[in-house]
């Protein structure tokens, strides 16, 4: 099927995919894995910590996976796993794993700040607020498949 409304959904997934392959071209400057990337932008998005929880629902990876990421990061001395709350783990970084961050995660968050800088009000919240009525409306049709 090809129609103009086609053309806009192949575009639509063409982005998508261009943006997670910057992310991932991010990661490989920073000589990790894109697992890793995730798991540290987490926390510095968290400001140092935040639970196992969140990170599981913040990407769309598998717990598998970012368990894997954990297990190496906290070998690493990057990272460290705490309980939180009940059966709840909190993970933060450590003082080497804020070196660490400071020299590549930390850096594409504040370019992704900056460039944000270079929008309006207006242009954040009008691409937040389209962005997430895609995803609502999405979820809501593969209700009906």
């Amino acid at each position: 099927m090809n129609t103009p409304r086609s053309e806009k959904i192949h575009r639509l997934n063409y982005l998508a995919g261009e943006l997670n392959a910057a992310y991932h071209q991010a990661a490989l400057k920073f000589g990790m894995a894109d697992s890793a990337l995730n798991v540290l932008y987490a926390l510095v998005d968290g400001g140092g910590s935040c639970t196992l929880a969140d990170i599981y629902h913040s990407y769309d990876i598998s717990k598998q996976t970012v368990n894997s990421a954990i297990r190496r990061l906290e070998k690493d001395g990057i990272i460290v796993l705490t309980p939180y709350r009940g059966k709840t783990k909190l993970v933060s970084l450590t003082e080497e794993g804020q070196r660490y961050v400071s020299n590549t995660v930390s850096k594409l968050y504040a370019a992704e700040a900056s460039l944000l800088e270079t929008w309006t009000e207006e242009e954040i919240r009008m691409h937040i607020a389209l962005t997430e009525k895609y995803l609502s409306d999405f979820r809501a049709r593969l209700e009906t498949l």
